[in-house]
């Protein structure tokens, strides 16, 4: 587990700790020990807390003009024990809303297990970004991750099957990313394969 870092070829071009609007915007990482923990095990020093026992972020870009964010998840989300969608909403989302963000992708490749419990704070922030012609998408979560989301009706409200979840992502800037993903989502909605209500 410690030896999962969040992504850092994109360092060069932002970091949240520096980001004055981000929620993170400050926060200074142990170089020399581990001080975070999901449950008893260890993990990268680099990962960002959001009050959750079971999950971390990083908020690996964030283009307030372009109104985009892309963020990183690590460790299991929980919303029977902790309401991680809760947290992840009040910790990072929320905030970045405030700023203008309307679309958020969600790399989910290092989400190991998802437990489900009441889909409120999923309906709302769609609801919330669908009225300002907004979108979240995620990005690689793991085969057994989506089919617990899909029993729970999450893709309803985060969009996370195929084509969205076999996105290659690391060749792309930030930018061309979203700009990626934007073209898929427009597709996905001019095909009628996409339902946002």
């Amino acid at each position: 587990m410690h030896e999962i870092e969040p992504y850092y070829s994109w360092r060069d071009r932002y970091t949240a700790e520096t980001d004055e609007l981000s929620p993170f915007f400050g926060n200074q990482y142990n170089e020399f020990a581990y001080d975070k923990k999901i449950y008893n095990y260890f993990i990268h020093p680099q990962w960002d807390d959001i009050e959750s026992q079971g999950l971390f972020v990083k908020l690996l870009f964030a283009d307030y003009e372009e109104q985009f964010a892309i963020i990183e998840l690590f460790g299991e989300w929980n919303d029977g024990i902790d309401n991680d969608m809760m947290l992840l909403r009040r910790e990072l989302i929320d905030p970045l809303l405030e700023e203008g963000i309307i679309h958020f992708i969600l790399i989910g490749e290092n989400v190991l297990n998802f437990h489900a419990d009441f889909s409120d704070y999923y309906e709302e922030l769609h609801e919330e970004l669908q009225e300002a012609g907004g979108w979240i998408v995620g990005l690689n979560f793991r085969n057994h991750v989506v089919e617990e989301m899909e029993r729970a009706d999450i893709p309803f409200f985060i969009q996370l099957r195929d084509p969205f979840n076999q996105v290659k992502w690391r060749p792309y800037k930030p930018e061309l990313l979203f700009q990626n993903i934007q073209n898929l989502f427009s597709q996905w909605l001019d095909d009628g394969l996409l339902k946002l209500s």
